[in-house]
C-alpha cells in the first residue's frame, strides 16, 4: 500500500480501513501517520492562475502593498453578491451553561443584497456601499461613493479583479475623466491578492452568518452598523509576503502538477 493506492471503492484511507487492509492496529496505523506526517482525511484546495500576465500583475499589485506610492491611497475593492437575508422559521435558542446557542437548519429567503466595500491598505477603514444588484451601473455609482469620499489631492490606487464589469466602456469613459484612479487587477483565479476578501470573510463570520433578517433593509442596516463599528476602530491587514517568495512557490506548484500530469 502507497500513498496513491486507495481503498476498493473509496477515495481515501481511514485509520481503520487502512488497519484492516493491513493487518494492524488502528493504534500502530495511527503512529506511522503521525511519524510521518500524512493525514488523509484532510484535502486542500489550489488553483495555479492561467493569467498570461500573472507575473506582471502580481508584481504590480504586491509592489502596492509592501511598497505603496506618495500622495496617493491604495484600497482594495470587491463586491461580496447575492448576500441574503435570511430569516428562520423558528426562534434560535439562546445560549446557556453546557449548551451552544442554537439555530433551526432551515429558513426563508427575503432578498438579496450587494456588498461594495474598498479596504483602506494603509489604515484599515473600509468605504462601502450596499446596492441592489452587481452590474457596471452599481460600479461606477461605487467608483463616485470612493471618489467623494477620499481626499482630492490623492490618487486613487484601486486593487480589484477582472469582473466584467470593472472593464465596461461607460466604466472607462469614467475613469478617462477622473485621471487619478489607477486599476490595477489582479490575475485570475487571484482574488486572494485582494486584502478585502479578509474583511469579507470577518464580517461574513461576526454580522452575517448568524443573524436573523426579516427583510433586506434588515440585513443593510445589520452589514452598515458592522461598517461603522470597524471604522471607529480600524485595524489595517498587513502584506508581508514578497512577489518573489509568491512566485517562488508558484513555481514550485507548476513543477509538481507537470510531474503528476505527466505521470498519467
Amino acid at each position: 500500500m502507497t500513498k496513491e493506492e486507495t481503498p476498493p471503492g473509496q477515495t481515501h484511507w481511514s485509520v481503520r480501513t487502512m488497519a484492516k487492509a493491513a493487518g494492524v492496529s488502528p493504534a500502530t496505523v495511527q503512529r506511522i501517520w503521525a511519524a510521518r506526517g500524512l493525514k488523509p482525511h484532510l484535502v486542500k484546495t489550489f488553483k495555479l492562475s492561467t493569467d498570461p500576465k500573472f507575473e506582471e500583475k502580481l508584481v504590480d499589485v504586491v509592489g502596492l502593498y509592501l511598497d505603496p506610492p506618495d500622495k496617493a491611497v491604495v484600497l482594495c475593492m470587491d463586491e461580496k453578491s447575492s448576500v441574503q437575508a435570511l430569516d428562520r422559521t423558528q426562534p434560535s435558542l439562546p445560549m446557556l451553561k453546557g449548551r451552544a446557542g442554537t439555530m433551526t437548519s432551515d429558513y426563508k429567503r427575503n432578498g438579496t443584497t450587494t456588498l461594495f466595500a474598498a479596504l483602506d491598505v494603509l489604515t484599515g477603514k473600509v468605504i462601502g456601499r450596499c446596492l441592489p444588484r452587481h452590474r457596471h451601473e452599481e460600479f461606477l455609482t461605487f467608483l463616485r461613493v470612493i471618489d467623494k469620499e477620499t481626499p482630492k489631492g490623492l490618487d486613487v490606487h484601486l486593487i480589484l479583479d477582472n469582473h466584467g464589469t470593472h472593464k465596461h466602456p461607460d466604466v472607462q469613459a469614467w475613469l478617462a475623466k477622473h485621471p487619478r484612479f489607477q486599476l490595477h487587477f489582479t490575475p485570475t483565479s487571484r482574488s486572494w491578492l485582494t486584502l478585502v476578501e479578509r474583511w469579507f470573510r470577518e464580517i461574513t463570520d461576526k454580522a452575517i452568518r448568524r443573524g436573523v433578517f426579516h427583510s433586506v433593509p434588515d440585513l443593510v442596516a445589520a452589514i452598515e452598523a458592522y461598517l461603522q463599528a470597524h471604522n471607529d476602530d480600524p485595524r489595517p491587514f498587513v502584506w508581508t509576503a514578497t512577489a518573489e517568495d509568491i512566485l517562488t512557490k508558484v513555481q514550485r506548484g507548476r513543477v509538481t502538477l507537470d510531474k503528476v500530469q505527466n505521470q498519467k
